[in-house]
């Protein structure tokens, strides 16, 4: 069962996000995730839990009004990240995650859901085709520094 992350202490969101990210320090983990409880009107956070209450999975979403790639309206639901424990996976705990991330955007008058994944991240565009996304283009961000 997904539930919607009302706090910071919310069971399993912090460490499912702790593997998804892992070279993010704690304390910014803490920070972003208050942030984005601060944010409700723009985002939504959901863990999935089994049975006997284990987190499984977790999913967090934005509203973005910027340019998102591949898409033609705004503002936009963009999937900012969705991460399955590796016990859990193919067991439709992705899809559960995305449901909710999907019906979270739809009430928020949204037409177009989108999502990126690194390049060498085959696995993760699998799981964005399983989940119904279509890819829209590939890019090669740049920068050079100024000092």
């Amino acid at each position: 069962m997904a539930m919607a992350c009302k706090s910071i202490d919310q069971a399993g969101w912090l460490a499912l996000r702790e593997q998804l990210w892992p070279d993010c320090p704690r304390e910014r983990h803490l920070s972003q995730m208050a942030a984005l409880l601060a944010s409700t009107d723009r985002f939504a956070q959901f863990v999935e839990y089994d049975a006997s209450n284990n987190p499984l999975g977790f999913v967090e979403v934005a509203l973005r009004s910027d340019y998102v790639n591949g898409t033609t309206t705004s503002p936009v639901a963009f999937l900012e990240g969705i991460y399955v424990a590796p016990a859990a996976r193919r067991q439709g705990v992705a899809r559960k995650l995305f449901a909710e991330a999907q019906r979270w955007a739809v009430a928020a008058g949204c037409t177009e859901l989108a999502s990126d994944a690194l390049i060498e991240n085959a696995e993760g565009h699998a799981m964005h085709r399983s989940l119904g996304f279509e890819e829209t283009e590939r890019v090669v961000f740049f920068r050079k520094p100024l000092r």
